[in-house]
């Protein structure tokens, strides 16, 4: 079957490493293409052999607001009606909106021929936009995925109609392999090459509800205890536009701001956007994820497969990834006492890391794998496919 992928942003965020990692291994009865904005992740389709045609972005937040609603609204209409000629050139059989925005695009196309798949990752706040978001992709999709029971479940509260799939995301096993990484080397290069450092990560786009403020207060709660620690924060602002949900870019100056307060600027290293982050995961000593909530939680799955430990929010998709007490810890966000008594707990047991880390990458050869990935999404394409022949 043809499967005509649909994003609405060219920045690489966690849903479209989780598209390009779908992409990278497909299931053998799909032949891809893919509808997204020119920019990063085009150019990602590009090397992956993965033919595409340019459509309109958008940055436009789901809350009302005079100006950029009707822009975010003329935006979505364009991408729409550019996405008809896309799912002719292509030959599609199937649309898969790889987010929310996305399913908007594909409701708006009413390509009735298709089936209609809107994959979700996101939970969203309430209010009567997202309603009414939620309303249309009801009316244009005949499947929902959501990427955790969590976001299912948030799902079934906004639009009881919707029907859902949970399709949890995979990890490159391959690729996040600690068998092909020299930790060791990793760690020298980085400044921290004895086993006193404890190496700390968060990894994330540096956005207020990822949680890094958090870290950062942990952190200096651990050095006034005399904990040896040091945080990598691996990861840069995105979404920029002043339409996004959040103004990131303020967010990260008031990080900076109490990195300096607290005296941690020989403790704190803000490595931005990295194309190694498996080397860099592999250093760590724990990953922490300490979003306010996490729909999902790629960043878990990732550490899991390299025998890292996490620590990570209990609100959430992590409950679902992680066993607490087995692959890892799960941790209430916003309590930087609780987080600081976490990392501790860790740091003073080397075996316990080295037995969680274990327990972490059986469990995603287990349950995470792209091989469980493609089969899931291979069923959900034969049930968008198969509506889609009822309505003809």
């Amino acid at each position: 079957m043809n499967v005509l992928y649909v994003n609405h942003t060219a920045e690489i965020s966690g849903g479209e490493r989780s598209l390009l990692g779908l992409l990278s291994a497909p299931p053998p009865q799909v032949r891809a293409a893919a509808a997204v904005p020119r920019g990063d992740l085009l150019r990602a389709l590009a090397q992956l052999g993965v033919p595409s045609s340019p459509i309109t972005g958008t940055a436009g937040s789901l809350r009302p607001h005079p100006l950029y609603t009707p822009r975010a609204v003329a935006e979505l209409t364009m991408a729409a009606w550019q996405l008809r000629g896309a799912a002719r050139r292509h030959n599609a059989d199937v649309l898969h909106a790889n987010s929310i925005r996305a399913g908007v695009i594909v409701a708006l196309a009413r390509l009735l021929r298709q089936g209609r798949v809107v994959h979700v990752r996101d939970c969203l706040p309430p209010g009567a936009l997202t309603r009414a978001t939620m309303r249309a992709i009801a009316a244009g999709a005949d499947v929902v995925v959501a990427n955790s029971r969590y976001t299912a479940d948030w799902l079934r509260a906004s639009a009881p109609a919707l029907p859902l799939r949970v399709v949890h995301n995979a990890v490159d096993v391959a690729r996040f392999d600690p068998g092909r990484i020299d930790r060791a080397s990793v760690r020298a290069a980085l400044g921290a090459p004895g086993e006193r450092d404890l190496l700390l990560g968060v990894v994330a786009q540096l956005s207020p509800w990822k949680g890094q403020g958090t870290a950062i207060e942990a952190l200096g709660l651990l050095r006034g205890e005399g904990v040896d620690a040091h945080l990598l924060l691996i990861g840069s602002a995105k979404f920029r536009d002043r339409a996004t949900r959040f103004d990131n870019e303020a967010y990260v100056a008031r990080l900076r701001e109490r990195v300096r307060a607290l005296g941690l600027e020989q403790r704190v290293s803000w490595l931005g956007e990295r194309e190694d982050v498996p080397q860099l995961m592999r250093a760590l000593d724990v990953l922490l994820l300490p979003s306010a909530q996490e729909p999902f939680g790629r960043a878990l799955i990732e550490a899991m497969a390299l025998a890292v430990p996490v620590i990570a929010t209990d609100v959430g998709g992590p409950p679902e990834i992680v066993r607490d007490g087995r692959e890892g810890l799960l941790v209430a966000p916003d309590r930087p006492g609780a987080w600081a008594a976490a990392i501790a707990t860790l740091a003073r047991d080397p075996q316990l890391r080295a037995r969680m880390g274990e327990a972490g990458r059986r469990r995603v050869h287990e349950s995470f794998t792209p091989a469980h990935h493609a089969a899931a999404m291979l069923e959900v394409y034969q049930q968008a496919l198969d509506a889609a022949k009822r309505r003809r």
